[in-house]
């Protein structure tokens, strides 16, 4: 008997001890693929990997650092679950297989920066197919300068940290994206098993719904992006709406009022949305009508704001030929002042405000440079100049510095023109 219980107690030891064994083996080569896979995009480190006998698999203290930021990603525990031990091998085994599990990303970090992204990301635009961006929202004069982490840090938002949860079950895949600062995003994708080695093949089919939810960050943004563009928050909110109707038209889409007036009313309040999504479709599966298409046929996408029903949310094809959406005019509110263009003198010490502006250096010996501000570290000041290839960054001694000033639109003429 003795003999028995012995054997039983190495049997046991000796399948516990492979059960971890090939669940970290399989972790690692599962990383190790996704690593390979996102290394035209950043770097991953998979952490230490360590798991449980009730179907559980953790990794801790990962990190993803993409190439276009200059922050990482901080990941303290990554949490998958799922039914049994087997059902955890045979996921890990084959990602493919309809097993249901449960991922959980706890303590997301990502410390934002002056300057966030890369120069060459600055460089290139938001946009490399040289469209029109449909959401700006800027928090300058200038309408093309967009919201940036700059303004954010302003504001005192100077970390964003949240939550991720994923479970993918037999009748649908549900996300959930929760953050401390930005409100929240919630995914339900009905009858979808994702693959998470090709998971373009499964974007391109199915309809989703989403709901988003700002937890009262259109409130702060907006009053602080009027503020900074010298507006009130009616103006600020029919410039942002302006921009959305000229990035449509130069995809060759009219907006339809409802559509506008429910944009201009998320900017200024902010709240609950709800809508549904068809990937696969032009415009996300916003309807798209005709002009000969008639009125009482038109009808709207599924959506909600605040529990309340949206009618009439749609497109139009715009079949215009005497105007092109480079000449279509956006006409702003303006203050009663006439404005102009122009360099606006700026003491040296608030430099560090004017991040990613362009700036003019006057140097001690008369020289002057003029470029992109990247950098104010204490005893320097970085403007990056554009050459063949990309952006040259210029480091200069603050002491060195006998004159700063920055390129201003939309200011008044009786402010300091220094040309």
């Amino acid at each position: 008997m003795k003999r028995l219980l012995l054997w039983l107690l190495i049997l046991t030891a000796l399948t516990w001890t492979g059960y971890k064994a090939g669940v970290w083996w399989l972790a690692d080569q599962r990383m190790n693929e996704a690593r390979l896979a996102l290394n035209h995009y950043g770097a991953l480190e998979r952490g230490d990997i360590h798991s449980g006998v009730r179907g559980r698999l953790l990794l801790k203290n990962s990190q993803w650092q993409d190439f276009r930021l200059t922050q990482p990603l901080t990941l303290p525990v990554a949490e998958l679950s799922t039914r049994s031990p087997l059902s955890l091998i045979n996921l890990l085994h084959t990602p493919a297989a309809e097993t249901p599990y449960t991922l959980k990303l706890e303590g997301l970090s990502l410390a934002l920066d002056a300057a966030m992204f890369r120069n060459w990301v600055t460089a290139q635009g938001a946009n490399s197919d040289g469209e029109a961006a449909l959401f700006t929202l800027s928090c300058a004069p200038d309408p093309r300068q967009r919201l940036s982490s700059v303004d954010l840090i302003r504001m005192g938002i100077d970390e964003m940290t949240g939550e991720v949860l994923l479970r993918q079950n037999e009748e649908s895949f549900y996300a959930e994206l929760i953050t401390d600062e930005l409100g929240s995003v919630e995914l339900n994708w009905p009858n979808a098993s994702v693959d998470w080695r090709a998971p373009k093949e499964a974007l391109a089919r199915g309809s989703l719904d989403i709901i988003l939810r700002d937890g009262g960050v259109m409130r702060r943004v907006a009053a602080w992006c009027a503020r900074e563009a010298g507006l009130s928050t009616e103006q600020w909110a029919g410039r942002s709406v302006a921009q959305l109707r000229q990035g449509l038209l130069a995809r060759g889409w009219l907006a339809s009022s409802q559509l506008l007036a429910l944009y201009r009313q998320w900017l200024l309040e902010g709240g609950e949305l709800k809508a549904t999504l068809k990937l696969a479709e032009p415009a996300l599966g916003l309807p798209i009508y005709g002009e000969e298409t008639n009125a009482s046929s038109r009808l709207g996408a599924t959506v909600y704001y605040n529990d309340a029903s949206v009618p009439d949310v749609f497109l139009l094809s715009d079949t215009s030929s005497s105007e092109t959406p480079q000449q279509s005019v956006i006409r702003e509110p303006k203050p009663q002042a006439e404005f102009a263009e122009g360099w606006l003198v700026q003491p040296i010490a608030v430099a560090e405000q004017w991040l990613g502006q362009k700036v003019r250096i006057t140097l001690r010996n008369n020289n002057r440079v003029a470029g992109r501000l990247v950098r104010v570290p204490d005893d320097e000041i970085e403007v990056a100049r554009l050459v063949a290839g990309g952006e040259v960054a210029y480091p200069m001694q603050r002491a060195a510095v006998a004159g700063f000033e920055v390129w201003r639109r939309n200011r008044p003429l009786n402010s300091n023109n220094n040309d």
